[in-house]
């Protein structure tokens, strides 16, 4: 299977399409569909810097999405970057769509001279830890991830 990875942005003739399969991809972690909403924060993500979007396409349809944000490494005076979102269509699941996305990521990272790429998925995620693993990603021992939540229903959603 080819499957080539373009950056999508608002303006994009495919952004609709990619918006429906992220609000697929919140749907899978139990958020209601809101396509709206969801179409309207990603664009202002994308238009405000703090997100990048790249999109696999296998043939005339997409298939999966990655987003990523450049943070600074204050201490190494340096970048890295951190994955956020990475989502494959079902039905286009363990055939190297994932792979290719991350591929397309540390890539630019590389170009960039970033210092290293980050992510973080649940510890019950299998697929996307081997996938992972597969990679090169290992975990970061010695490090916790800790959050304060600033509303009350953001108390259970470590990815708020």
């Amino acid at each position: 299977m080819t499957v080539t990875v373009l950056p999508v942005g608002p303006a994009h003739p495919a952004f609709a399409e990619v918006v429906a399969m992220f609000d697929e991809y919140r749907g899978h972690y139990g958020q209601a569909s809101r396509p709206g909403p969801t179409r309207a924060w990603l664009a202002d993500q994308l238009t405000q810097g703090r997100l990048t979007l790249a999109a696999a396409r296998h043939g005339d349809e997409f298939c999966g999405f990655v987003t990523t944000a450049v943070l600074p490494a204050s201490l190494r005076l340096g970048t890295v970057w951190w994955i956020r979102d990475l989502y494959v269509a079902p039905n286009h699941r363990r055939g190297g769509v994932g792979r290719t996305l991350l591929r397309h990521v540390v890539a630019g990272a590389r170009a960039a001279g970033a210092l290293r790429v980050s992510l973080q998925t649940e510890s019950d995620n299998v697929p996307a830890l081997t996938l992972y693993a597969a990679a090169g990603f290992r975990p970061v021992a010695g490090l916790d991830l800790l959050n304060l939540a600033l509303r009350p229903n953001d108390r259970d959603d470590p990815t708020a």
